[in-house]
């Protein structure tokens, strides 16, 4: 794929190119990308459960800059703070498995919120509006995935809550999938304990007219293991802030993330790696493919490795490869490091068209254009589907990349 650079800001740290050259072996990285005390920093971002806080958006703000406001159908409440998301919340089932206990509670529930703290307005509209969460707790290991279907029925906004926690040393695949129709502020917090090890696919495959604008935030605790994989193929608007956090030293954190985005859809993903622990892990790629007029993908990177986090090993990628004109990708990697006593950091993003010589090479060998293009787009998608590890959500998954190339054919 050949590189184009795109018009979003970049933030170099010195000593590291554009293509997010990696720092090793404890070397010093330098100043900060953004110092504290000038409201620059991703770790000075309003973080609260107040709606109160985060003021009425105007589209001006930095992390809403790429977002249109007048798509979201009111769930950031433009009407002020005593608003309220009143639509009826999706259906919320949950596979009965072995090992696997799902339980519907108030807002006074002790164990919802113990994660999430909102950090955007959708996010603090949701959290005040819900009337009721659905807590997932997983222990042991499950002899099968934990299915979570979230099906929508409605176009008035509404909020959700739920809560998963993986007990210590529980290990368990989780299928989070949206489907339907409705305009959906939700919150989902997964509290990884000690030793777990949880496996989270969440799949966005609503229907054509449908909102969505989702905060996952995860704590990951030592010696625990969370894989977070991100699909995203249906929806009108679908704005996904996925973020890690470590509770203690030695977690590791893997996120993933896929999206196919057709004509007028707009489809957006902040990351937030917060390594505010010693000698923690985490790994993001995330790849997008682009097709038809005004199709728009954002994906923004923050990863922030604090004083205290010495020995960290990080690294984030985005890849987006656009199919036809009149598609638009904005991609923004960001890398803030307060400690050079770390064992690795970079960052890495990249849009562009087809590369023609792997176009050529293929039909140089009597592979017609048509097939051609699909085997390249085939190739560049599968690395983040083989990343699942459910087997017969990644053949699901498939067939429906299998369904978007064949319109690109067309």
């Amino acid at each position: 794929m050949t590189e184009i650079v795109d018009n979003t800001e970049r933030n170099i740290i010195p000593g590291m190119g554009e293509e997010g050259e990696t720092l090793a072996g404890g070397q010093d990285a330098g100043a900060p990308v953004a110092t504290r005390g000038q409201g620059q920093s991703r770790a000075d971002r309003v973080s609260s459960k107040d709606l109160a806080d985060f003021p009425v958006l105007t589209g001006r703000e930095e992390d809403w800059r790429f977002t249109p406001l007048e798509r979201l159908g009111g769930l950031h409440l433009p009407g002020g703070d005593d608003a309220r998301l009143t639509g009826a919340a999706p259906a919320v089932t949950v596979s009965e498995t072995a090992g696997v206990s799902v339980e519907t509670v108030g807002r006074d529930d002790a164990r919802v919120g113990t994660v999430l703290t909102p950090d955007d307005r959708v996010s603090a509209a949701a959290w005040t509006s819900f009337a009721e969460a659905t807590v997932v707790t997983v222990s042991g290991e499950p002899g099968e995935p934990v299915r979570i279907e979230v099906t929508g029925s409605g176009v008035e906004p509404a909020a959700q809550q739920l809560t998963l926690i993986a007990e210590e040393n529980a290990h368990a695949d989780v299928v989070l999938t949206h489907r339907g129709s409705a305009v959906l502020a939700q919150n989902v917090e997964f509290e990884v304990r000690r030793g777990a090890s949880l496996n989270v696919v969440s799949v966005q495959a609503w229907d054509d007219d449908a909102v969505h604008v989702g905060a996952h935030q995860a704590s990951v605790a030592r010696d625990a293991h969370l894989k977070h994989v991100t699909v995203t193929h249906g929806g009108s608007l679908v704005r996904l802030t996925p973020t890690a956090r470590f509770s203690d030293e030695r977690g590791e954190a893997e996120m993933f993330g896929l999206y196919y985005a057709d004509a007028g859809q707009h489809l957006e993903n902040r990351l937030f790696v917060d390594h505010n622990r010693p000698n923690c892990v985490s790994n993001v790629l995330y790849k997008g493919a682009l097709q038809g007029q005004d199709a728009h993908t954002v994906w923004v990177g923050d990863v922030l490795i604090r004083t205290e986090a010495e020995g960290t090993d990080s690294y984030e990628k985005n890849e987006n490869l656009l199919l036809t004109d009149g598609a638009r990708a904005d991609s923004v990697p960001n890398l803030e490091i307060e400690t050079g006593v770390i064992e690795g950091a970079g960052h890495a993003s990249a849009t562009g068209r087809f590369d023609e010589t792997q176009l050529f090479y293929l039909m140089a060998r009597g592979i017609p254009e048509s097939e051609a293009r699909q085997l390249i787009v085939r190739g560049f998608l599968n690395e983040i589907l083989q990343k699942i590890g459910i087997a017969d959500v990644q053949d699901e998954l498939t067939a429906v990349m299998e369904k978007e190339l064949r319109v690109t054919a067309l």
